[in-house]
C-alpha cells in the first residue's frame, strides 16, 4: 500500500521546525529515520496531513560527555549509539541494546529520537531510557522542558509528549567504575521485536552487590524498571543464590497480558531466564571473568 497524500516540509533550523509544529500540531508528523512511522504510513495507520523532515537540522546527531552524563541527540542513528567508542566505554549497556535493533538498514536509519516518541513497548531503546532513568529533553516555541524517562512513556505508543513538542536529546548516565552490563532479548526471528527483553547493570564491592538497575520490555504497556526490587539485593553476596533470588522476584513482579499467542505464563518464565543470564553476564563482567 502506498501513503495517503501529505504535504511535505524541510525545515533547516530547529526554530522553523519548531514554527511548523505550532502551525500544524493536530495533523503533522515528525520524520527522521522512519523505519516506524513509514510503515504506519503505507498501511494507512497514520494519515498526517504534514510530514516534517527533521534529517537537516543542525546539531542534532551528536553524542557527547557532559559531565556524569552521555548526552546523544535525538538524531543519532541506532548505528552510531552501537558503534562509538565513547558510548561503548561510558555507557556500554546503551551500546548492547542498540547493536540488536533490527538489522543493518535499520540500524543506518532509525533515530534515537524517532524510537523513544514512537515508544514501543518491546522496542529497545525505550528500555534502555528506562532501565537508566534518563533524561529527555523536549522543545516547542514555548520553551524546552526535561523529562524523565520513566515519565515519558505512557502507554503502548503513547508519550509525554505534547502535539506541538519534538525530541531535541536525551542524557544516558555514565557507567560506575567496574560496573557490568548485559542486555538479553528474546525473539521470533533475529531482527524482529522482542517477546521479552532485559537490561541489567551490577557492580559489586568486596564480594556484595553495591548497584543494581534492571529493566524488562515485553511484559507490559511500557518498559519497567524495578528499582524497589532491585534495592532488595543490595548489600546481599552476590553470588549463585543470588541468581535464583533475583530470577525468581522478577518472575513474580512482572504482570504480562495473557493473550492465544504469547500466554503470559510464558513471557513470566522467559522474564525470570532472561533475568538470571543478564545477572550472570553483569557479574562476570563486575568481577572482571566476562569480555
Amino acid at each position: 500500500m502506498k501513503p495517503a497524500a501529505f504535504a511535505y516540509h524541510r525545515p533547516r533550523t530547529l526554530a522553523e521546525a519548531l514554527d511548523l509544529l505550532a502551525a500544524h500540531a493536530d495533523t503533522a508528523k515528525i520524520i527522521a529515520g522512519g523505519q516506524s512511522l513509514v510503515p504506519v504510513m503505507n498501511m494507512r495507520l497514520a494519515a498526517p496531513a504534514e510530514l516534517i523532515d527533521v534529517n537537516g537540522l543542525p546539531g542534532m546527531a551528536g553524542i557527547v560527555e557532559q559531565g556524569d552524563c552521555i548526552e546523544a541527540g535525538a538524531l543519532a542513528r541506532h548505528c552510531k549509539l552501537a558503534g562509538s567508542a565513547l558510548v561503548r566505554a561510558r555507557c556500554p549497556l546503551l551500546a548492547l541494546a542498540a547493536e540488536t535493533i533490527g538489522h543493518y538498514v535499520i540500524r543506518q536509519r532509525g533515530s534515537l529520537g524517532g524510537s523513544l516518541a514512537h515508544a514501543d513497548p518491546t522496542a529497545q531503546l525505550p528500555l534502555i531510557a528506562v532501565t537508566l532513568d534518563a533524561q529527555i529533553d523536549v522543545a516547542s516555541r514555548r520553551g524546552r522542558r526535561t523529562v524523565a524517562a520513566a515519565d515519558f512513556f505512557l502507554s503502548v505508543m503513547t508519550t509525554a509528549l505534547e502535539p506541538d513538542e519534538i525530541i531535541v536529546a536525551v542524557r544516558f548516565p555514565v557507567a560506575a567504575a567496574g560496573e557490568g552490563a548485559a542486555f538479553r532479548i528474546f525473539n521470533r526471528r533475529h531482527g524482529d521485536f522482542a517477546i521479552v527483553a532485559v537490561a541489567a547493570t551490577l557492580t559489586v564491592a568486596q564480594g556484595r552487590i553495591s548497584g543494581l538497575r534492571l529493566g524488562l520490555g515485553g511484559v507490559g504497556p511500557v518498559p519497567v524498571a524495578y528499582p524497589d526490587l532491585c534495592r532488595r539485593f543490595i548489600g546481599q553476596s552476590a553470588d549463585g543464590s543470588r541468581i535464583r533470588e533475583l530470577g525468581q522476584a522478577i518472575r513474580d513482579a512482572v504482570e504480562p497480558e495473557d493473550n492465544a499467542r504469547i500466554p503470559a505464563a510464558y513471557r513470566r518464565e522467559l522474564a525470570q531466564t532472561l533475568t538470571e543470564r543478564a545477572f550472570l553476564h553483569a557479574l562476570g563482567q563486575a568481577q572482571g571473568s566476562a569480555p
